[in-house]
């Protein structure tokens, strides 16, 4: 791969600085850095191959008077929808990991490792990176349904506060903090305490009860997949903890499953991590996922009275594997693999 341009949009938020850590970490060619941010970033810095690189104000003419080849935008939808067209029709590729793109049925919405060909003679300037429970979900799912087929799927996810960026992290710390020191506590991030406490809601409501962060993996889900029809349920709970994200699914299948042919599949998956052995007490944590860019898996068993049925238990980090490193995993399969 020739080195190329790359802007980072958000580049001093949460994500933002995962993007710089994973594209040094992987070896990514850039030719340039630019990180964009906003007005209230201006003046500070970010650090890449041990050199501080200035932030760039987010404004039209500083992305036209640069040629970029790739920009990364991690800074939240409505700023997608006002930039992200601004940056392709200057010849760059967007990878935006907002939900302002995803259900755009000409924007491919993409895990690599599970439709990663729908990249291909695609013709897109902008791909959608899906939502962070999405994302460790659907490679999992794609193996079931290969191997035994789906007939239903039952989710609820447990997000840590990361899932809201550094105002989340720092209220779930300050939180703690003053609750040990008697003082009283004022929600601000989120719409309860979320210290010692879990939070059945991530985003707003809808008519019908669902919540906006439910909506998303269930039709970026079926996007992905490919499987419009799919049935499936879920519903996200916040957790007072601070980095990644766990999942139970509860899935009908068409034909009893195979523990042992499953355990296979994921072992042969780069992607995936196998802990799964219940005389050892062995199942993935948030701790075990936590700076990794893996899917963990774990508990796995057939129902006790109906054997098409399967559970199990996702682990990933959402700020790695739920973010930055797949959208870096899809700038890969455009542009090539990265040198070694």
């Amino acid at each position: 791969m020739k080195p190329l341009n790359v802007a980072i949009v958000g580049a001093t938020g949460l994500v933002g600085l995962e993007f710089i850590s994973i594209l040094e970490e992987r070896n990514f060619p850039i030719e340039k850095l630019y990180p964009f941010a906003s007005d209230g970033s201006l003046g500070q810095t970010v650090t890449y191959k041990n050199k501080e690189i200035d932030v760039i104000p987010l404004k039209v003419e500083e992305i036209e008077k640069n040629k970029i080849d790739l920009a990364f935008f991690s800074a939240g939808a409505g700023v997608a929808l006002d930039f992200a067209k601004d940056f392709a029709r200057n010849g760059a590729i967007v990878i935006d990991n907002s939900s302002a793109f995803r259900m755009d049925d000409e924007i491919p919405l993409v895990v690599p490792e599970v439709n990663g060909g729908v990249l291909k003679d695609n013709g897109s300037k902008i791909i959608a990176n899906p939502n962070c429970s999405t994302i460790q979900l659907v490679p999992f799912l794609q193996i079931v349904e290969e191997l035994f087929g789906i007939k239903k799927v039952v989710v609820s996810t447990y997000q840590s506060v990361s899932g809201a960026g550094k105002k989340g992290i720092e209220e779930l710390r300050t939180q703690i903090s003053d609750l040990f020191s008697f003082k009283e506590v004022k929600p601000e991030v989120f719409l309860q305490r979320i210290a010692f406490n879990l939070i059945p809601q991530i985003g707003p409501f809808y008519d019908d009860g669902y919540c906006e962060e439910e909506v998303k993996m269930i039709n970026e889900s079926r996007k992905i997949l490919s499987m419009p029809e799919l049935d499936i349920d879920v519903t996200t709970v916040r957790v007072p903890t601070f980095f990644s994200h766990a999942e139970t699914v509860w899935m009908e299948l068409k034909k009893e499953c195979s523990i042992n042919e499953l355990h296979r599949r994921i072992r042969e998956n780069p992607e995936m991590v196998l802990m799964d052995d219940i005389e050892q007490l062995l199942y993935p944590t948030l701790i075990d996922s936590s700076g990794r860019d893996e899917v963990f898996v774990g508990r796995l068993r057939k129902g006790r009275e109906h054997k098409n049925t399967l559970s199990a238990w996702i682990v990933a980090d959402n700020v790695r594997k739920g973010a930055a490193y797949n959208a870096v995993r899809i700038a890969e399969t455009i542009f090539g693999e990265a040198n070694d």
